[in-house]
């Protein structure tokens, strides 16, 4: 595993490399579309949804290729995991043929923009086996490992570049996932999200989620990466020498907590030039920053500003 994840650092390069913006919320409330359970991979299902998803896609492939950057393409399956899948009425063979259309989709797309020079890297995406934002079960690392073993052993077959787990609130899920990859010698990327004071939802502190998870896996994970939240909820606590290991920022637009988020009826867009200077101060923090996209309330016109404030210090 630690050659191909040397491998993949190696096709990342030196630049900085943008990914999406925050799809749910997009097609939610600028497209209009539902999404039962917050799950994206149900745009797979109708003509429409992936109508809708391939002009998400296409206008930030379009960005990237004006500011020259990479892209980091995700797939639609944070939702799509065994115990959500049931939840939506899918069995278990039902929600791994989810998983590979949803690589296979991301696939067409980067084989259809292959000739014009873009690099782009399919992003095989997972979620926390429950809400992230109100856990009603703290996973062990054991438990973990054998929830996520069939999703991510799914997409690695299928071909995805990097696993990312997105939105993780436990440093022990993160375990599991990164053990899971580990057995498929699959590169992964784990991602937490913290409250408005910078902690996780148990009140660990980054810090320590990242030495201990580093300390279980012997430091398998490529990068961490921190996501819905907004930079003002953990630019304090970014400091020492563990910060270099976070690799990607995915920061939510808005400042509400995550409990009022849930409970917001009208997309909060944030300020956009704020948020790219954000991330303009971010880049000073994080020496080991390699991919910069956005979370809940972002679009496109919040990764464009992003790019344009960051791509040119790289």
């Amino acid at each position: 595993m630690q050659n191909n994840t040397q491998r993949l650092l190696k096709q990342f390069g030196k630049g900085l490399w943008l990914t999406d913006a925050g799809l749910e919320t997009a097609m939610i409330f600028l497209e209009g579309i539902d999404l039962p359970q917050f799950a994206a991979f149900t745009l797979l299902d109708s003509a429409e949804g992936q109508e809708a998803l391939l002009r998400y896609n296409t206008s930030f492939l379009n960005e990237a290729k004006t500011l020259d950057a990479g892209f980091l393409l995700d797939t639609v399956t944070w939702r799509a995991s065994a115990g959500w899948g049931q939840v939506l009425g899918l069995t278990p063979a039902e929600i791994d043929q989810v998983n590979r259309t949803a690589v296979a989709q991301a696939k067409r797309l980067q084989t259809d923009r292959s000739g014009n020079g873009q690099q782009i890297l399919i992003n095989g995406v997972i979620g926390p086996h429950g809400d992230a934002y109100a856990p009603d079960q703290m996973l062990s690392a054991e438990d973990a490992e054998n929830y996520h073993r069939r999703q991510v052993g799914v997409l690695a077959a299928s071909g995805v570049d990097l696993i990312t787990a997105m939105t993780l609130s436990s440093h022990d899920e993160a375990i599991g996932i990164a053990r899971a990859a580990q057995a498929v010698n699959q590169p992964v990327a784990l991602s937490f999200t913290v409250e408005t004071d910078g902690l996780l939802i148990s009140g660990m502190t980054l810090q320590e989620a990242i030495y201990r998870t580093d300390e279980a896996t012997n430091g398998t994970p490529i990068w961490y990466g921190i996501n819905c939240a907004h930079p003002d909820h953990f630019r304090h606590v970014l400091s020492g020498d563990w910060v270099h290991r976070i690799g990607s920022v995915r920061a939510n637009a808005s400042r509400l907590s995550h409990a009022e988020l849930d409970e917001a009826l009208q997309l909060d867009d944030g300020n956009i030039d704020e948020l790219a200077q954000d991330y303009k101060k971010l880049l000073h923090l994080l020496p080991g920053l390699r991919v910069v996209g956005g979370c809940c309330g972002t679009d496109l016109r919040h990764l464009a500003a992003i790019g344009q404030s960051c791509l040119h210090l790289h």
